[in-house]
């Protein structure tokens, strides 16, 4: 008992004496913007970027809403690149590049002025549409609104993603019965959003474990 305590001790004082190089380590690899290796694996996604799991934590209980779904409507619009941007306007019979169709931007492809009430409505004055935490914590603000006012289900990723991108007034109007291609991504979605359910399942309560207390085999 004595000697396996040691070997625990031994393991804790490598910790402390790696702890200024391993700071400097975790410091450069939270600056990378770059997307998740494997993008189709939510846990695979969580392994690799272990803060982007605790900020998805943090929107859950903040706002109620299930990992899974915005995670799923972040893979359909960004791919999960930091700096996403929609296709270009064309003028002059698609020859000449003019601005953007939209100003979406990042994670979660939120235009300006959304991103302007979910800063004024959640108080997160100088929130970034190109950092993670930020954009996950606007897509569950969104979710959380969208079923305030149109009553759809924080679970519903393919009623969630309709509002997303029509509009809680468009939902509303149902415009996207006109638009048959919106129907089919917002199944995608849909698809995806379960799919990932199911991979967190089998890794929640590992990526829930304390890093530390795992390494030193407590």
């Amino acid at each position: 008992m004595k000697g396996k305590f040691t070997k625990k001790l031994q393991k804790i004082k490598f910790f402390c004496l790696s702890l200024g190089s391993a700071a400097a380590i975790l410091l450069l690899s939270g600056c990378t913007t770059s997307p998740p290796k494997d993008i189709s694996n939510l846990c695979e996604i969580f392994y690799e970027k272990r803060d982007w799991f605790d900020a998805a934590e943090d929107m859950k209980e903040k706002w109620g809403v299930p990992i899974h779904v915005p995670m799923a409507m972040m893979y359909q619009e960004s791919s999960f690149r930091s700096d996403a941007l929609p296709p270009r306007d064309y003028i002059f019979f698609g020859l000449i590049p003019w601005g953007r169709v939209s100003s979406a931007y990042g994670y979660s492809q939120a235009k300006t002025p959304t991103w302007s009430d979910y800063i004024k409505e959640s108080g997160n004055s100088g929130a970034d549409r190109d950092d993670f935490d930020d954009a996950i914590d606007f897509m569950g603000w969104f979710i959380a609104k969208t079923y305030k006012i149109n009553g759809v289900s924080k679970w519903d990723a393919y009623a969630q993603y309709l509002n997303y991108h029509e509009g809680w007034g468009g939902y509303r109007r149902k415009t996207y019965n006109q638009k048959a291609w919106l129907k089919t991504v917002a199944k995608k979605v849909n698809d995806r959003a379960y799919l990932y359910a199911k991979q967190l399942k089998t890794c929640e309560e590992d990526l829930q474990t304390f890093w530390l207390w795992r390494w030193l085999g407590f």
